[in-house]
Formats: C-alpha cells, sequence, structure tokens
C-alpha cells in the first residue's frame, strides 16, 4: 500500500493519475482542502476527482495517527509531496512547521516502520547557485537559500544528511516544475499557465525585466521540467527501493523565459508579442537569475528516461489546456 501527501497538489496529483494508469489503486491521499481559501480547495478537490484510491485523509488527522502508532506497518511507500511551496510567504513558523516538523516526523516514521520513503525537496535550496548546482553532500551542506520556503527544504535536506538518513531515504531536488493540475497554486503557478489565457485573448504576454547586468530582459534562465518528468523520476524510486539519496530533478538544460514565451506562441499558432515589466522590489534580492540541475548523479544510478524538451512539453500542456478551458 502507497502513502501520498500532498495528493490534491500538483506534483502528488499528477503523481497518483500515474499510479492508477499503471494499475495501482490501494493508496491513500493525504491532503489538506479544508483551508480558508474556498477557491483553492475546489481546485484541489478537482485534481483528486476521477482518481481510484482507498480512502482520502485530511492531513491533521493523518499526522496524529502516525503519531499515535495506528498506521505502523501499514505502507509499503510514503511519497511525501505535501508542503507549503510558496517562495514568498513569510512566516518562519508556518515553514517550520508545515514543511520542515511535518517531513521530519514523517521520515523518522518511516525508518522505524521499514517503509520506502520518497520526499520533495528543491532546487530552491541552491539558493542565487553561486555554489553550483551539483546534487552531492559537499554541494547540500553549503546551499544558502533565499527564501523560507527553500530554508525549509534545506534545513530538512541537512538533517538527514547529518543523520545518514539518505543511506535509506530519497530526496529530489525539483527545479522549476510546471503542467497540469497546477492551477490552485494562485501566485506559485508557473508562467505558462498564467499567460496562457492572455496570448490567447491578447496575443501577447509580460515577463519580467532583468536587474542583472548580465541577463537581457527574459533571459533569465531556469531548469523547466514538465511534471510528468517528475513523476516518472519518483516512480523509477518506488521501484528501485536499494538506490538511495539525494537527487536532482531537471533536463540539465537551462532555457530562458524567452525561450519558453516563444514556445508558448508558437504552441498557439501566435506570433510572439512580449513585454516586459518591473519586478516587485521584494524579489530583486531574491531572485534566481540562472538554475541548471547537474543531473549526473540520477543517470549514474541508472535512471532510463530522457527529459522532455522545453518546446515539446509547452505543446503537450498547451493541448491540455485548451481542453481544460473549452476554448
Amino acid at each position: 500500500m502507497i502513502c501520498l501527501t500532498g495528493a490534491a497538489g500538483f506534483i502528488g496529483s499528477c503523481t497518483l493519475a500515474r499510479l492508477n494508469e499503471l494499475g495501482f489503486e490501494d493508496i491513500i491521499c493525504v491532503d489538506n482542502i479544508q483551508t480558508a481559501d474556498e477557491v483553492v480547495n475546489d481546485l484541489k478537490k478537482k485534481n483528486l476527482a476521477g482518481k481510484k484510491y482507498i480512502d482520502y485523509v485530511d492531513k491533521k488527522d493523518f499526522i496524529q495517527r502516525i503519531v499515535s502508532g495506528s498506521w505502523d506497518n501499514q505502507f509499503d511507500c510514503m511519497i511525501h509531496m505535501g508542503a507549503c511551496s510558496s517562495t514568498t510567504g513569510k512566516d518562519p513558523a508556518y515553514y517550520q512547521d508545515n514543511n520542515l516538523n511535518y517531513t521530519i516526523t514523517l521520515a523518522e516514521w518511516s525508518l522505524a516502520n521499514n517503509t520506502r520513503f520518497i520526499y520533495a525537496s528543491s532546487a530552491a535550496t541552491y539558493g542565487d547557485g553561486s555554489d553550483g548546482y551539483k546534487d552531492d553532500h559537499e554541494t547540500v551542506l553549503k546551499c544558502q537559500p533565499l527564501n523560507l520556503y527553500g530554508r525549509s527544504k534545506q534545513d530538512f535536506d541537512l538533517l538527514a544528511l547529518k543523520n545518514s538518513w539518505f543511506q535509506s531515504i530519497v530526496g529530489l531536488k525539483f527545479f522549476n516544475v510546471f503542467g497540469p493540475n497546477e492551477y490552485h497554486k494562485q501566485d506559485m503557478r508557473s508562467v505558462s499557465l498564467k499567460a496562457f489565457q492572455r496570448v490567447v485573448d491578447e496575443g501577447s504576454m509580460g515577463l519580467f525585466k532583468s536587474y542583472h547586468p548580465d541577463f537581457a530582459d527574459g533571459e533569465q534562465k531556469r531548469d523547466f521540467v514538465y511534471v510528468k518528468d517528475a513523476v516518472q523520476v519518483i516512480l523509477f524510486f518506488m521501484d528501485n527501493p536499494d538506490i538511495n539519496g539525494i537527487f536532482n530533478v531537471g533536463t540539465g538544460k537551462a532555457r530562458s523565459w524567452n525561450d519558453l514565451a516563444k514556445a508558448l506562441f508558437k504552441a498557439l499558432l501566435k506570433e510572439p508579442c512580449i513585454n516586459y515589466f518591473d519586478m516587485p522590489e521584494i524579489l530583486r534580492d531574491k531572485y534566481q537569475y540562472f538554475t541548471q540541475a547537474e543531473m549526473a548523479k540520477l543517470k549514474s544510478v541508472g535512471y532510463p528516461h530522457e527529459f522532455t524538451s522545453l518546446e515539446d512539453a509547452i505543446l503537450d500542456y498547451v493541448s491540455y489546456l485548451k481542453v481544460e478551458k473549452h476554448l
């Protein structure tokens, strides 16, 4: 039996869908869809619609059951995707409780119960990238995140490293993941989703101006990862319980925001029309101008799949969005 946290979220719901496609239905889904934001709750419920699983358990109830021992020896694998992924939050206590402490509780429980534990870390841990983007322990120790989200992920990575947990668990440093089922993420939705309707309706879109002399407007670069590829990596580690450690999940090829925009216009059969606007001041000293995953480690353990190109991923995503938006 599989436990999937964040099951109504972005990567979690896509993982659930793929598990169902592969015939897995003995799944306990965990999430929080009882927040004060009813719009978000409804969108997350939509992510679960039509999926097959044994039960849905609210996060608070789930933690109580874990702590009380009522779930002991129940799961073969725990896929922990549940976290607040906002990079602009300002409440350290919330990230400490919701991201760090939650993950510690589940990791310790999984280790004690001989349960495969796969969790989501993040490329946000790398900060400005001055120490590179290599997923080795030396680099992990040096990472300096730029926001509370990245710090919460980094703190767990460091704890796992200190306690030698990576001999038995898997941490996945996801880079810029985008794709279906991200509607509920509000400001954290991908640029491709945010821009989609505007490109359809107006034939134009906006990108941040650059405030770095080495990068022209729109030439800031990211390692964009299609969610289907992210899920493929998760399932590889579920199927290979003897492979453990912390691994980057990216394409290994940085692409510019202009590249992404042009791919979106092309997929929608539109001529590119990009406007550049001021970046909010709150982001300017915390903005990552370049991310690119070092992918040799994942390949070295036998990961067999190629990652989808940015252009092909955007084309596939647009096909999905056209249906979702009834265009």
